[in-house]
């Protein structure tokens, strides 16, 4: 027994060497990017978010509103007549990318000294007062993923 967790501890070291690597080449990869390095300058987005987002969306360019819609962080919405009703997220779209802004927004959330300085203070206090922190966590994400977009298509166009 002794012997087979011990070829199970070395399976998870070299597990983590190989995760080590990797993460350290995708960093390698997003600093020398330019659209990733703007995007990494976006509260809670690293060089993981922003090489996917990179790799997701390419060249193009679409609307910001469009993209939090596609990535699945948008309420779905049920009209009859002159009422609405909005719902749970879509959860449409780029699953990966969606639970990678969600991260970032939890790990925003978490930080309240770095919101000042994103010029986010403002906007999470008042979203804090009237929203469950979970669904405040989606706002945040939504938020992020359309600042992020702005930023890399707005530079990308001049």
């Amino acid at each position: 027994m002794v012997r087979i967790i011990e070829d199970l501890a070395g399976d998870w070291r070299r597990l983590d060497e190989r995760i080590e690597g990797l993460s350290s080449e995708i960093e390698a990869v997003a600093r020398r990017d330019s659209s990733c390095e703007r995007l990494m300058s976006v509260p809670g987005i690293g060089p993981i978010i922003s090489s996917a987002m990179v790799a997701a969306i390419g060249a193009g360019s679409p609307k910001a509103r469009d993209f939090a819609a596609w990535l699945g962080l948008v309420p779905k919405q049920i009209s009859t007549g002159d009422s609405t009703i909005l719902g749970k997220i879509s959860k449409r779209g780029n699953r990966y990318l969606r639970v990678l802004f969600v991260q970032a927004a939890w790990v925003v959330l978490i930080k309240p000294k770095s919101w000042e300085r994103h010029g986010l203070k403002s906007w999470i206090e008042a979203a804090k007062r009237r929203l469950h922190r979970n669904v405040l966590a989606i706002a945040l994400a939504n938020k992020l993923a359309r600042i992020a977009l702005e930023r890399s298509c707005a530079w990308t166009l001049l």
